[in-house]
């Protein structure tokens, strides 16, 4: 038993030793630097950019919300039903507390989508505010 153990130990002083011999050199190093440097690739980020968006300033505040029409985008952040209850409170808060004033809920196709045919749903039907949020 003694000297199946005794051999155990001495087999791997010996692998140990192979592998330290084939570890490499400085040189072997510089070669390995340069072989892995060839391998990286550089990634750019398209939606970077560093030149700033031309600002637009905001639009004028409403004296009233009496009589207006106010949309509520929905972006669907967090899933098609993570928000929608707020937006419905929101809305029933408007029937309760200022009831001329027209409340809709409008969903958005994803709140990492364009919703392009949204500013003819705003300027064919006269919308004076939108309220666009994220909740869920």
């Amino acid at each position: 038993m003694k000297r199946k153990i005794l051999l155990g130990i001495v087999l791997l002083m010996i692998a140990a030793l192979i592998s330290i011999g084939k570890m490499p050199t400085a040189t072997g190093q510089a070669n390995m630097q340069k072989a892995c440097d060839e391998r990286l690739i550089t990634v750019l980020n398209p939606a970077m950019t560093n030149k700033m968006a031309e600002r637009v300033p905001l639009t004028p505040r409403l004296n009233t919300l009496e009589g207006k029409t106010i949309y509520l985008y929905d972006t669907q952040w967090g899933g098609p039903e993570a928000a929608y209850s707020v937006y419905e409170e929101m809305k029933d808060w408007f029937a309760r507390n200022m009831p001329s004033v027209k409340t809709v809920i409008h969903r958005g196709p994803s709140w990492m989508a364009d919703d392009p045919g949204f500013l003819k749903v705003v300027t064919d039907n006269k919308v004076d505010a939108v309220i666009i949020g994220i909740a869920g």
